[in-house]
C-alpha cells in the first residue's frame, strides 16, 4: 500500500510510473495491491528510488 500512497502524491498514474521502472502497468497494480508476493527486489528498489520513499518510511511501514 505504500507504494501506491507515494505513486498518487508523486502524481503519477500507474502507466507512468510503470514505463519510468520499466514494469508493466498491470504487474505494478498488483505489487501495489499485495498480490504479487514475488516482485523481485530489483523492481521494488526501482519503484522506491523512483518515489523518492524515504529508508526510514520504509522501515516504519515494513514494522506495522
Amino acid at each position: 500500500m505504500i507504494l501506491k500512497e507515494y505513486r498518487i502524491r508523486r502524481g503519477y498514474t500507474l502507466e507512468e510510473l510503470a514505463e519510468k521502472c520499466d514494469i508493466s502497468w498491470r504487474n505494478l497494480q498488483r505489487i501495489e495491491n499485495g498480490r504479487d508476493s514475488k516482485a523481485q527486489f530489483g523492481t521494488i528498489k526501482k519503484l522506491i528510488n523512483e518515489l523518492k520513499i524515504d529508508d526510514k518510511e520504509i522501515i516504519r511501514y515494513i514494522k506495522q
